[in-house]
């Protein structure tokens, strides 16, 4: 089931608002939270009933070995001490997601490296296993340190399947959870936090149907059907894929920040306009937040952090984004993406460090353009897709001109420069080619120059010019639905 579906909007979203608060309303606390971690598991079963054993499973485990460390253990009655449960409860966890995620990725590899022919086992990828796994561990590295205090399964089922940070996050902390549905207010209805989540699901929504899917038609084009491209075609594809993933992902988190706030729960910010970025540390301070905070808590600082001299932070930079690339998919495509990163961070570092400045609009530019450059090893599916694309953005012998310019500057001819279908790979006709370029510039000036949907949501107010502006968005989001759109992130 997705976020923008007429079966999520229409039925399931409202059917769980108004039992959970009528469960509430009678003060059936615990049954309350037992529908609304039943509607979260029929939510997620929604796409395959088969993936239900697999969380199911991985929440009953994570649940006990929780409880384990977050009791007090006594070395005369146990045999294990608490990190010797912690390894094994993050061991676990994390061959169980190498196991759907990458045996396929290491079987190829041994294959490739040693010249034999085991077979793949072609495993379906359940859903949400990156983000769940990785919920779950943050959980019981926070239980090893006595901070969280769960002692009730069906507390835990509630903390785990959520259903609006269930499939892409954000990923949260038990403790940010938690005591905001033990909190007796959130029992009730809130009707600013209703006109609040209506707001930013609408926005979120917006992005997602009218933005993120209209740029996916060219990424697409460009990246996976197109066998060649010149050099507007190449940057066209790129920055589309690059306004794709953003507006695809941050519309997702704005559904789903939109949706938590309905039951009075206030998801953490995950996208704080990151294309706005001046150096790349910056940009992982604004991208995927709670991602960027589980790397730094759970392995950048376990490793030693910036404690142990420069070589060893910058081992531990490079270590990290490699590990972040790894996790958002098995390819090495993903593996490079990560120890792109990684080095961005050990120069930008090194460069801090030797006390050189740049020009505000030049850090932004050079930031821009190499997340942009990074992006397309991200979204490739080969090698092949990828040098396809960054052999034409910087290629000058494939420069094609509208037609229209050719009586100007003949002239440039000489210079190999062609006239005529600059952007004939991509699109289907001239309107076509113009909206694409008035996409990529429209786009452009929206995220450099406006207020990001977290920064409205702050200064929201419920008036009759935001429920123009609300049902506004939404109603042109639902007369958008035209066919079956999943979120990139839900690949992860």
């Amino acid at each position: 089931m997705l976020f923008n579906s007429y079966e999520f909007i229409f039925a399931f979203l409202p059917i769980t608002f108004f039992i959970y608060f009528y469960l509430n309303h009678r003060r059936l606390t615990q049954a309350s939270k037992g529908f609304l971690a039943f509607s979260s598991l029929f939510f997620y079963s929604w796409w395959n009933i088969a993936y239900l054993p697999i969380i199911l499973s991985s929440m009953l485990f994570n649940y006990v070995i929780g409880n384990s460390l977050a009791k007090e253990l006594k070395s005369n009655k146990h045999r294990f001490s608490k990190k010797s449960i912690l390894v094994f409860g993050v061991v676990s966890n994390v061959l169980l997601l190498g196991y759907f995620k990458y045996m396929d990725f290491f079987i190829e590899n041994i294959n490739l490296a040693t010249g034999s022919n085991f077979d793949l086992l072609h495993l379906a990828l359940p859903l949400a296993i990156s983000f769940f796994t990785f919920q779950q561990i943050a959980y019981l590295v926070d239980s090893y340190k006595e901070e969280t205090k769960e002692y009730d399964f069906l507390n835990y089922a509630v903390f785990v399947t959520f259903f609006p940070q269930l499939i892409a996050g954000p990923i949260v902390h038990h403790k940010e959870m938690m005591p905001q549905f033990a909190n007796i207010r959130s029992k009730v209805m809130n009707y600013k936090n209703i006109a609040m989540g209506f707001f930013i699901f609408s926005i979120g929504l917006f992005k997602k149907v009218i933005i993120a899917d209209t740029f996916a038609v060219w990424a697409t084009t460009g990246f996976d059907t197109a066998t060649t491209l010149n050099l507007f075609e190449a940057w066209a594809t790129s920055l589309s894929y690059t306004f794709q993933l953003y507006f695809d992902f941050s519309g997702y988190t704005d559904m789903a920040i939109g949706s938590a706030l309905l039951f009075n729960i206030k998801l953490p910010i995950n996208f704080n306009s990151p294309y706005k970025a001046t150096n790349i540390q910056d940009f992982w301070r604004r991208w995927h937040i709670t991602l960027s905070r589980f790397l730094k808590d759970y392995i950048y600082i376990p490793l030693g952090g910036n404690r142990e001299g420069e070589f060893r932070t910058y081992t531990n930079l490079m270590a990290t984004f490699i590990i972040g690339g790894i996790w958002h998919g098995a390819g090495w495509t993903f593996v490079f993406w990560g120890f792109l990163h990684g080095a961005a961070l050990v120069i930008h570092r090194a460069w801090s460090k030797l006390g050189f400045k740049l020009w505000t609009w030049l850090a932004w530019f050079i930031t821009f353009n190499f997340l942009n450059i990074a992006w397309v090893f991200f979204r490739a599916k080969e090698w092949s897709d990828a040098l396809k694309v960054l052999e034409a953005m910087f290629t000058l012998n494939n420069v094609v001109l509208p037609g229209s310019l050719k009586a100007k500057f003949t002239f440039l001819s000489q210079y190999s420069i062609e006239y005529g279908g600059f952007a004939q790979h991509l699109t289907t006709g001239y309107n076509e080619t113009k909206a694409l370029l008035l996409s990529i510039l429209t786009i452009m000036l929206f995220i450099l120059l406006l207020k990001n949907s977290m920064q409205m949501l702050k200064k929201f107010h419920p008036n009759k010019s935001t429920l123009i502006f609300t049902t506004l968005i939404f109603t042109v989001s639902i007369l958008k639905f035209n066919e079956y759109s999943e979120f990139l992130y839900f690949r992860f």
